[in-house]
């Protein structure tokens, strides 16, 4: 009898023990996940330590009783160390219970042990604001949201950087180059300075976030490198050298703007494209009823904005074509109010698609949050909705099927129908990046 009771006594301690092995598991990945968020925490990396090993040991008491089936669970002290911008954390635990049957066999107790391990990789992060007029209204919240936004890193192993955008764009903080963190400080003091003015150069801003992540050389760059582009609206507005009649009235790249209703309006400009509300000077601009375009001969076939003025249309840099048949057909022609605005419009919509698509092929994650309710309307020559141009960008699963590419990174769209849901919308696309550095 006794080999018979020793091997039922086995089986049923050996049973409990996978049970309390199984739940050890569980409490460990969730307390190494939440250490992994908590490292973002805090300025340098003796306090981020602090708050990463407080939250592995809150998450694993929370998720692992104390006396069940009887056991005691002990957790180890958590390591976590620094690399560069990668954090390791370590966790190791065990729960020691009582046994039953096996005592026969000289047994008082089982030790079940387990581990695990969570690496926050490197990230390279740009954050794009959109600071039109349309948003003066609701800036207070835009500026707060932004704020909690950049809480949710790291400013001694994430780079981020900071740029704002209207008629042109406005690189507030640039990301490091070299080197790992950002300044939060200095951040929070640009965000708050913000200001709500301009019309919606879409492409500008876009252009700028890609900008600055890729002036990272290859060997210093992160491993996860994402854009983040909040909006309002549609765009209506792009920049490049134009072609004026009279080539000696504006050789300066400049901005220009119409309405992106539904209803044909003027188009405006030129603005300064490194300013968010601010014109050229001399004939780049019009006066009294004159629309800039009835001062072009037609449009640029490039977007040609950031080429040297000494050769705009320098062959070399044929990144972006305005002229095109998709995904929106636009012509160079702006011989009437009509054709203007429907060219200036599909250009600007086209271009920051575009910018978009080229760095998802560069593996840009790209995160897009909408705000209000004018992106779910149908504006532009094709009404259009804002918010498909914004799925597109980020490439859902849910956006127009002639964007969506699963081959390429899938960001995450996050609409916002009020500003009391941007900090909903702005916790999530910082949880959805966070496990992608997992």
């Amino acid at each position: 009898m006794l080999p018979i009771i020793a091997a039922i006594g086995l089986a049923i301690d050996s049973g409990i023990g996978y049970i309390i092995k199984a739940r050890l598991n569980t409490a460990l990945d969730s307390a190494s996940i939440a250490a992994a968020r908590a490292v973002t925490q805090g300025s340098d990396q003796a306090t981020q330590a602090a708050y990463a090993k407080q939250a592995a040991r809150d998450f694993f008491a929370a998720n692992y009783n104390d006396n069940y089936l009887n056991s005691v669970p002990v957790l180890n002290e958590p390591s976590v160390s620094f690399d560069g911008g990668k954090v390791t954390i370590d966790l190791s635990a065990s729960a020691t219970v009582p046994v039953t049957f096996a005592r026969v066999m000289g047994f008082d107790q089982l030790v079940v042990g387990a581990s695990a391990q969570s690496v926050r990789k490197d990230l390279d992060m740009a954050l794009v604001m959109d600071t039109s007029g349309s948003l003066s209204s609701k800036g207070a919240a835009v500026r707060s949201s932004a704020i909690t936004f950049l809480s949710k890193f790291s400013p001694t192993t994430d780079r981020v950087g900071l740029s704002h955008f209207a008629y042109g764009a406005v690189v507030d903080d640039a990301i490091k180059t070299s080197g790992r963190g950002f300044n939060r400080t200095l951040m929070t003091t640009h965000i708050n300075n913000f200001a709500f003015t301009g019309s919606t150069n879409s492409s500008e801003g876009m252009w700028t976030g890609r900008n600055q992540l890729n002036g990272i050389t290859q060997i210093n760059r992160s491993s996860l490198r994402v854009i983040v582009f909040f909006s309002d609206g549609s765009p209506n507005s792009f920049a490049s050298y134009f072609p004026f009649k009279t080539a000696s009235d504006c050789s300066t790249a400049g901005t220009i703007a119409t309405g992106d209703g539904t209803t044909v309006s003027n188009t405006s400009g030129l603005y300064r494209i490194d300013q968010t509300n601010t014109q050229l000077t001399g004939k780049c601009i019009t006066t009294g009823g004159t629309t800039i375009a009835s001062k072009m001969s037609k449009l640029p076939d490039w977007y040609n904005a950031h080429n040297s003025a000494a050769n705009p249309n320098d062959p070399n840099t044929r990144e972006f074509p305005i002229v095109t048949n998709t995904p929106r057909v636009v012509s160079n022609d702006l011989s009437t109010q009509t054709t203007a605005w429907r060219n200036v419009n599909r250009a600007s919509r086209n271009l920051v698609e575009a910018v978009a698509s080229k760095a998802r092929d560069e593996g840009i994650y790209i995160f897009t949050l909408g705000l209000g309710q004018e992106l779910l309307n149908a504006n532009g020559p094709d009404a259009e909705k804002g918010e498909d141009l914004l799925k597109c960008m980020a490439n859902v699963s849910d956006a127009p099927a002639r964007c969506y590419n699963p081959a390429k990174p899938v960001g995450v769209y996050c609409f916002a129908n009020t500003e009391n849901d941007l900090k909903p919308c702005f916790s999530r696309l910082a949880s959805e990046i966070l496990r992608l550095t997992r």
